[in-house]
């Protein structure tokens, strides 16, 4: 869905001067100074209006935020937001995720958020999702060892063809939940996408995920059983799973712009 043109966009943009990063790739490797301090680096890639990572940032002021977004008349509003909360540990991109290796070297981020993507329906737009091979392998060229990709989704399908995309790229699977807000997770943080169809009722489906093709040299938890089976075993869990309401599947997730 497009959202219309934002009165006086430029002006607004131009009083977002002081979170708004004009020139990202001049900061490849040197985001620390910019923050000033060496907290980790956590990116949320389509932060849409904001409230995930403003949320985040309020909540977490230890670690620095970049919120990427391509949509200017979205993130303006994200960023006007980060301004009215007088946060300091958030900057803002407007920018594509296929550029975020000209922009970050490699271990300079240590999470990386995948909030609500827009799911590409179409088969032939697959490779468009932020979770198809050509994305997970552009985030092994950010992440280190033990760090993670955070998930989460209302789009089932979506859900079952990231799975799959973690699993044949190498990716350990943990914390899958077909059901976040009715699960033991105490750290959600919602969008403004995420608020609105958990109070119509629809299932949110959640998985962090870790690349496996460096050293895990991390100490292992302790799982649960369902989270130690193959993703085998767990793609067929979720299709086992009763689907919701056939009107619940057909209303589609929006584009960036409409989290």
């Amino acid at each position: 869905m497009r959202m219309r043109k934002k009165k006086n966009l430029s002006s607004r943009m131009e009083k977002c001067a002081a979170v708004h990063i004009d020139n990202p790739q001049e900061l490849k490797g040197k985001w620390s100074g910019l923050f000033g301090n060496d907290n980790p680096i956590h990116i949320e890639i389509g932060c849409g209006k904001g409230s995930f990572i403003t949320g985040m940032a309020k909540k977490y002021p230890k670690i620095n935020f970049v919120a990427i977004e391509k949509v200017e008349d979205v993130i303006v509003m994200a960023m006007e937001k980060a301004i009215g909360e007088e946060l300091k540990n958030v900057f803002f991109i407007d920018a594509d995720a296929e550029t975020l290796d000209e922009t970050f070297e490699k271990g300079e981020i240590q999470r990386i958020y995948l909030n609500f993507s827009d799911p590409w329906k179409k088969k032939k737009q697959a490779k468009r999702r932020l979770t198809h091979k050509r994305f997970l392998d552009l985030y092994k060229k950010l992440l280190n060892n033990g760090d993670y990709i955070y998930f989460k989704t209302d789009n089932r399908a979506l859900f079952e063809f990231s799975l799959n995309s973690f699993a044949e790229e190498g990716y350990k699977l943990e914390n899958i939940t077909f059901d976040l807000h009715n699960s033991d997770y105490k750290d959600n943080v919602m969008t403004e996408y995420e608020k609105r169809f958990s109070e119509a009722g629809m299932p949110i489906y959640r998985v962090e995920a870790t690349y496996l093709g460096w050293t895990d040299e991390r100490k292992k938890p302790t799982l649960p059983e369902m989270m130690q089976e193959t993703a085998a075993e767990l793609i067929d869990k979720i299709k086992k799973q009763p689907k919701p309401k056939k009107d619940s599947e057909e209303t589609e997730a929006p584009a960036q712009e409409t989290k």
